[in-house]
């Protein structure tokens, strides 16, 4: 195994542990035992992300990447808004069913949580999932709507929207505070911001 490949595997092994550990404890999450869980040592964290918060904005990106990716991935570029949030909203619900869903929740609130206590993580959370929101504004960008096409403007204010929406159906999907919520009323609440009071001016 080659320097850079074994740099690779500690860096994947570390934001295993630190994920793992981060869902449990939260902000009492210890850099001693992120580092024993992945078979390394403190310093190899400081060596490959600087410091404990270094590890930690490298696990929103970690975690948020693949998640953007998926969506991008389930959603039609020739398809209108409204097929396009269709196919978005459904992918969403796919996810709730995710066997380790209730672990990414309980990863994502903790994170909140680190976040909450923590300025300079905030901040970095905060630049993180607005990148990720900018990938959602040039997915619904440009396509038809009502014989009109979707401003960067208008598509940047559903993608707020629709983000806020579908993490609220979903933790209630996962905590199983709304279990009749199918794929379709996904799809219908999700449709139903596709409004001109939603979109606004061009």
């Amino acid at each position: 195994m080659t320097r850079a490949e074994t740099k690779e595997r500690n860096r994947r092994a570390l934001l295993e542990a630190a994920r793992r550990i981060v869902a449990r404890d939260g902000h009492r999450a210890r850099l001693e035992e992120i580092a024993e869980q992945a078979g390394l040592t403190t310093g190899a964290v400081y060596s490959l992300f600087g410091s404990k918060d270094g590890l930690l904005i490298a696990m929103v990106t970690a975690h948020l990447g693949p998640h953007y990716e998926g969506i991008e991935q389930a959603v039609p570029a020739d398809r209108d808004l409204l097929d396009a949030v269709d196919a978005f909203a459904r992918h969403y619900r796919r996810t709730c069913d995710d066997p380790d869903a209730l672990l990414h929740l309980s990863f994502e609130i903790s994170l909140q949580d680190m976040a909450l206590r923590d300025p300079e993580l905030r901040a970095e959370l905060a630049t993180s999932v607005q990148a990720h929101e900018q990938r959602m504004t040039a997915l619904f960008a440009g396509r038809s709507h009502q014989g009109a096409t979707v401003t960067a403007r208008q598509a940047q204010r559903l993608a707020t929207a629709l983000r806020a929406l579908m993490i609220g159906l979903s933790q209630g999907v996962i905590l199983g505070l709304a279990e009749q919520a199918p794929e379709q009323y996904f799809s219908d609440t999700a449709r139903a911001l596709a409004t001109p009071q939603v979109l606004g001016p061009p």
